[in-house]
């Protein structure tokens, strides 16, 4: 009985030895794997800098003159949306601009394909709208930072669970810093990622009520000085935002 015992017990090891070298064969013939250390930067690059910039224009020329006035105010993180014309083609070009100096992402994402594009075109995280689980599960088997958009304390934990590191709450909800504070409080084991509600005096207040990051649309691109190509008032509201941000300091991992 002993040496039958050890005969399964050998057998239960080898069997999952197996599973492990299986799994571990089946993740490096993943499409567009990153490294696990590259994982950790972009994380380690949200808790460093805090806030995000996301841009949204209706034409493809007002795009990267926007975006280089926000990064010249001082943002070290950067979202370029598929609804802005030609979204692609900017954010592979800023990659290659800013390499190793900002970090540039994708957002409005709504599908793998989408996902897919955006890694293709040089993003370094992925951003969408709403809790698409296929989109969260996909990014998290590649090691891809993904930060889906949430309304919910339950949508912000099931994205945590699918695998999402940061939870965009989108859109903003009645409460602003308060509501955070409570659902952080609660479950801190969220990295909140408020966007719509986050302006350029109250981004600090969200950081200090628990958010992990922010993120800026609106109130940082503000659609007056865009149209009347006023970039000066871009990098001044970048300015502004990031004072407030470095008041409070990075977030500790």
């Amino acid at each position: 009985m002993i040496r039958t015992a050890a005969t399964r017990l050998s057998t239960r090891v080898s069997l999952t030895t197996g599973r492990k070298a299986s799994l571990s064969t089946a993740a490096q013939d993943l499409d567009r794997l990153h490294t696990r250390e590259n994982y950790e930067t972009v994380l380690d690059t949200f808790a460093q800098h805090r806030a995000c910039a996301v841009l949204r224009t209706a034409t493809s020329d007002a795009c990267p003159k926007a975006m280089g006035a926000c990064i010249d105010g001082g943002f070290k993180i950067v979202e370029f949306t598929l609804t802005t014309p030609d979204c692609l083609d900017h954010l592979s070009n800023f990659r290659s601009k800013y390499e190793g100096e900002v970090m540039v992402g994708c957002g409005t994402i709504t599908s793998v394909q989408d996902a897919e594009n955006a890694i293709d075109a040089g993003s370094e995280f992925i951003i969408t709208p709403v809790l698409i689980p296929e989109v969260v599960t996909w990014c998290a088997e590649r090691n891809i930072v993904i930060v889906p958009g949430c309304q919910t304390p339950t949508e912000l934990f099931n994205a945590y669970k699918y695998g999402a590191p940061i939870q965009k709450l989108f859109p903003g909800v009645a409460g602003g810093p308060g509501w955070v504070k409570a659902v952080s409080s609660a479950m801190p084991f969220l990295k909140i990622n408020p966007t719509s509600g986050v302006d350029l005096d109250n981004a600090g207040d969200f950081l200090r009520m628990g958010a992990a990051s922010v993120g800026l649309v609106a109130p940082l691109f503000d659609p007056t000085a865009i149209a009347n190509e006023d970039w000066d008032q871009i990098s001044q509201n970048a300015a502004k935002v990031m004072a407030n941000v470095k008041e409070v300091g990075p977030l500790k991992r």
